[in-house]
């Protein structure tokens, strides 16, 4: 964890000056160097102060380096978080730094920066045996602020955590690991957990199905943080599938390279519940994370097995390889049970999310129109791409089954809205919105906060929603 506070530049070595439209810097920024002084310089990058923009010059200044960072005509806090980010890794081989990004006057520009900066960052070096992580040790924002940088932190560990276990191969996070991390996740997070006996005798089917393959047991954790006086209740579910073969219906091995990822709805979950407590909000939480294999294992589930999930509705499943809606059918149906005000689910669930939406938008379903409108606040503010589908009604014949109540796949067109209709079987009446991450979750390249590899997508918009609901 970098330190990150107000105060005087005087032990920096860096200095991260932000640079608006027409190269010109804030005025009064006591790190802007003179731009007229190295104006070749910058005509020769062409560095105009756009948005993504970055180049060191010298300076006669308080430092003898500044990184200038473009920020265009109007940054907001997403710019910040962004510019931020980038800064964090070219900047990473000084142990402190100076900024003024959050001289931009907006509200939440400490917090932007600070946020941005940690995730930027980020290493996953656990496994490399010549780790470079960065050298900086603090970030100093220059001046006095009024952000609060505690807030900021604790949802950087959040996403940070949700990072780790989605980077770690799947060997290393089997659902017992996992629930092991669960156990000590927070002081104010008390933690329960069904081992594979329970799993049956408590009828998590779904669970139970998937896992049957695998020699890996499985477990349903969960988590509740329940603060003195808090009045609302949000119960999140992630899918923890720490490793997806496709089950019988067996994906090829290209498909399988990065299926240690679909876990990253448990992860997201982890990461939000951990940062809420350390937060202190004032509302009741409830994280729920089915964890297990999906592999092939003599005993896995066969098409055309039928399954029953927690509720008691009966699933024919006939593609194997569309299991994280028969894990979540327990989960969702054990949130419903608790009688929360919302219930949100986070799921790597259906490639054709990806198809409709690309790689960095998360589909977003509900049966809530307020629900949907609350989310999708928190998912803008928190700088995080989620986008409506509609739950389309007429559609729900697709999954029609001849033996059971449903089946687990609706054909090839719609997938992201089948899906949906049928995770909507299991919470009744409660406000639910469902989040496809399957795009976002992971990123195929490094980008301004962003690192190849898994995002920890979710997290913030959770929080930004638990918040809310405080």
């Amino acid at each position: 964890m970098i330190t990150i506070a107000h105060g005087e530049p005087s032990d920096a070595t860096v200095a991260i000056v932000p640079v608006l439209a027409e190269r010109s810097t804030i005025e009064g920024d006591p790190l802007a160097p003179d731009l007229d002084a190295v104006a070749p310089l910058l005509d020769a990058h062409r560095f105009e102060g756009k948005p993504g923009q970055s180049l060191f010059v010298s300076s006669d200044g308080v430092v003898d380096r500044v990184l200038l960072v473009g920020l265009g005509d109007e940054a907001d806090a997403e710019d910040l978080r962004r510019a931020a980010g980038g800064a964090a890794r070219q900047v990473n081989g000084h142990e402190v730094v100076a900024t003024t990004l959050h001289h931009v006057g907006i509200d939440g520009a400490d917090e932007a920066v600070a946020l941005g900066f940690q995730l930027g960052a980020y290493s996953f070096d656990e496994y490399k045996s010549d780790a470079s992580p960065s050298a900086t040790s603090r970030l100093v924002l220059v001046g006095e602020g009024s952000g609060d940088l505690d807030r900021a932190n604790a949802i950087a560990d959040g996403v940070k955590l949700a990072r780790d276990l989605v980077n770690r191969p799947a060997r290393d996070k089997s659902p017992r690991a996992l629930a092991a991390i669960a156990a000590d996740l927070h002081a104010d997070v008390s933690v329960t957990i069904y081992d594979e006996s329970e799993i049956a005798d408590k009828g998590f089917g779904g669970l139970h199905a998937v896992n049957l393959g695998s020699d890996e047991p499985a477990r349903m954790v969960v988590l509740e943080y329940r603060p003195e006086g808090a009045e609302k209740t949000v119960a999140f579910v992630g899918k923890g599938i720490v490793f997806d073969s496709g089950g019988l219906s067996i994906k090829p091995a290209s498909g399988m390279e990065t299926m240690k990822t679909d876990m990253a709805g448990a992860a997201a979950v982890f990461g939000a519940v951990q940062a809420i407590a350390t937060i202190g909000a004032a509302v009741n939480v409830i994280g729920i994370t089915p964890l297990t294999e999906n592999m092939t294992g003599g005993s896995a589930q066969r098409p055309g097995d039928v399954l029953k999930a927690y509720n008691g509705k009966t699933i024919e499943v006939l593609n194997t390889d569309a299991e994280g809606r028969l894990v979540l059918a327990d989960g969702l149906s054990l949130a419903a049970e608790m009688e929360p005000d919302l219930v949100i689910d986070i799921a790597t669930l259906t490639g054709a999310c990806k198809v409709a939406l690309g790689t960095n938008i998360g589909g977003l379903l509900s049966n809530d129109d307020e629900a949907a409108d609350q989310v999708l606040a928190a998912a803008h503010a928190a700088g995080e791409k989620l986008w409506r589908l509609p739950l389309e009604d007429e559609y729900r014949s697709l999954v029609d089954s001849d033996i059971a109540d449903m089946k687990n796949t609706g054909g090839r067109f719609g997938g992201t809205i089948t899906a949906a209709l049928i995770l909507r079987e299991f919470v009744g009446e409660t406000p639910w919105v469902h989040l496809d991450v399957a795009g976002p979750a992971r990123a195929d390249k490094t980008e301004h906060y962003v690192t190849k590899g898994g995002s920890g997508f979710g997290v913030r918009t959770l929080v930004a929603v638990a918040e809310g609901m405080a």
